[in-house]
């Protein structure tokens, strides 16, 4: 078995609302040196060479650019799974009596564990020439789960699906569907009556709020870690081809997330799910990821969003803003190149040449931020963006079509 090698993690010739894009350069910034830059940026800022990598088990190198950070995609390698194994001394008395469990505190991360871990899967992939696994949790009790586009797409094809109960109950799993763009996928096993996750409404996470991973690191499989809301509004990109790029507006945690935990669940104090934990920052270069406390999840409610389309119809669908963006501009803001005839942008009244530097209340520094931004929205959803032209301010509503309407 080969270890994947994705090369990452920029726009080609299509940008995410279905329009082409140029290339952005994807060169590192020097260590020694931070890259200029003319305004604040909400990226994976200016501290040099960091990967960014999604974490299913088999850990790669990858490499692409985002603010001088490299973003990365993994999946969990099945023979780490085999070769982490955890030994325990037991647990009985002298007498052999077993003690009594203690009491568990409402609202402690005990108590969140105990109560959302039967809901929690593992993953195991098998495609012609991989294998791998990543996490997964119960969003309905006839079967469908819910886990990252990275942690199935080696068994999209001919390969196969094993979903690992936390009981050790084993059925085997099918795609339903997924969304690249997202970083998403459903799969549907033969069960019913299965324990759930609610998914929480990611709007309202504030940072410093307390969050729960879990998943299976390194295959390690019911392994539950905590920390707080590190960031919000985190723009991370991920992917392996020009057809395969995954833009996040993640939220940031400092909860330990390692490879293995693609796909899994993070959790608020309520145990209510507010990401699907895709991606980790490590200093690691060339060599494998690992947690040093920047963990990035997709927020819940695009979660949500896109696994409801999927259940109910196979696919989902990405909201379009109509544009071809300079992603060589570096003036602050995202310059669109062109217009895509009868688009959102065009019936809005954009025109080449205007820099877009807000949505609604978001300021905009770049043109990953733009994406991300967009991506948090819905197709059909009404947006504010505002622009210069000419060195005038403007501002214009419009309404996000989606890729359902191409071709």
């Amino acid at each position: 078995m080969s270890d994947q090698q994705p090369g990452y993690g920029v726009p080609g010739p299509s940008d995410p609302w279905g329009t082409p894009m140029s290339p952005p350069s994807v060169t590192p910034a020097p260590a020694a040196a931070a890259a200029p830059t003319p305004a604040p940026r909400r990226g994976l800022g200016l501290l040099g060479t960091v990967l960014v990598a999604t974490v299913v088990a088999a850990v790669v190198g990858a490499f692409a650019g985002l603010a001088g950070y490299v973003v990365g995609r993994s999946v969990d390698d099945r023979q780490v799974a085999q070769t982490s194994t955890v030994t325990s001394s037991g647990g009985s008395s002298e007498s052999g009596a077993s003690t009594p469990l203690r009491p568990l505190t409402s609202g402690s991360v005990a108590e969140i564990a105990d109560r959302t871990l039967p809901a929690v899967v593992s993953i195991l992939v098998e495609g012609q020439e991989e294998a791998g696994s990543g996490s997964g949790f119960v969003i309905r009790p006839n079967g469908y789960i819910l886990t990252n586009n990275h942690v199935v797409d080696v068994a999209n094809g001919d390969g196969t699906l094993t979903v690992v109960f936390s009981d050790g109950e084993q059925a085997e799993g099918t795609i339903v569907g997924t969304n690249v763009s997202y970083d998403l996928a459903v799969v549907k096993v033969d069960r019913r009556g299965l324990p759930t996750l609610d998914l929480g409404d990611s709007a309202q996470v504030r940072v410093g709020d307390p969050a729960v991973a879990i998943g299976a690191p390194l295959g390690l499989d019911g392994t539950v870690t905590s920390g707080i809301v590190s960031a919000l509004d985190r723009p991370v990109t991920a992917g392996e081809s020009q057809d395969d790029v995954s833009f996040i507006n993640a939220i940031q945690t400092d909860a330990a997330i390692n490879p293995g935990n693609s796909g899994g669940p993070l959790l608020d104090s309520d145990g209510a799910v507010i990401g699907v934990n895709s991606a980790i920052a490590t200093l690691a270069i060339g060599g494998e990821a690992g947690n040093i406390g920047l963990g990035f999840a997709i927020p819940s409610n695009s979660a949500k969003r896109i696994a409801d389309e999927i259940i109910a119809t196979g696919r989902s669908r990405t909201p379009l803003l109509g544009v071809q963006l300079d992603n060589a501009y570096v003036d602050g803001g995202a310059r669109v190149s062109t217009v895509t005839a009868g688009s959102a942008a065009d019936e809005a009244g954009l025109e080449p040449g205007d820099v877009i530097i807000r949505v609604d209340d978001r300021s905009i520094n770049d043109a990953t931020e733009l994406v991300v931004t967009v991506r948090s929205y819905a197709p059909g959803d009404s947006i504010v963006v505002g622009y210069e032209r000419n060195g005038q301010d403007r501002e214009a509503t419009l309404v996000l079509g989606d890729d359902s309407q191409e071709g």
